[in-house]
């Protein structure tokens, strides 16, 4: 079973990826692979300097990830030629990471899966973490410092709520609940999508 985990930014998302983790699945984070790429000695960094400049590498050798989406907001190309270079990594490791599972379960939490033909044609099922804006917009300027405009400036790059929806075999509409109530609802939506797979032994049970 192959599961896409997809939400927009301050949906829960990741929080249900760590969720499914309890439940028994292998977890592939395309963002964390990102962020491995771009790091400091990253793979991905030689390429995105030839590309961008010296100027988008911090001081310790890693992406500035704050001058890339500057950059790519003011630069309608600079996102698809950032994307040209990482997306075929974040693949292939992704890809890797899967195969190495064997035959346990995997969970590929993708943020822009509602827009990459690619990604829905990986996977037999597709879940949902969904919110409100005005939720969304909240819990990303609490946990990052950012303004609202600056949040708004990222949703308005993501898919809508409506066309995440519509591509979803199931939807956690994470508003308002607790985490208890929140991992009640993934272990439901668990046990529905891999009848018999056993919960791993550190799973919280409702």
């Amino acid at each position: 079973m192959r599961i896409g985990l997809t939400g927009g930014i301050g949906s829960g998302k990741s929080t249900v990826g760590q969720m499914l983790v309890e439940c028994g699945a292998v977890l592939v984070d395309t963002d964390a692979i990102s962020r491995a790429l771009t790091a400091p000695g990253g793979a991905a960094m030689p390429a995105l300097q030839a590309e961008f400049g010296p100027e988008i590498e911090r001081p310790d050798g890693g992406l500035d990830r704050d001058r890339m989406r500057a950059l790519a907001f003011s630069d309608p190309s600079a996102k698809s030629r950032l994307e040209a270079i990482l997306h075929p990594m974040i693949k292939e490791a992704s890809r890797a990471q899967a195969e190495a599972a064997g035959s346990r379960p995997v969970v590929f939490d993708v943020p822009l899966l509602t827009e990459s033909a690619h990604w829905r044609h990986q996977v037999d099922r597709i879940l949902v973490v969904d919110c409100t804006e005005d939720t969304q917009s909240q819990r990303v300027m609490q946990r990052s410092g950012w303004s609202q405009d600056q949040v708004r400036q990222v949703m308005a790059k993501q898919a809508s709520r409506q066309e995440r929806r519509a591509i979803a075999d199931a939807v956690i509409f994470n508003e308002g609940l607790s985490l208890e109530e929140l991992r009640a609802q993934v272990q439901a939506i668990w046990r529905q999508w891999v009848p018999g797979m056993p919960q791993a032994p550190h799973a919280v049970e409702q």
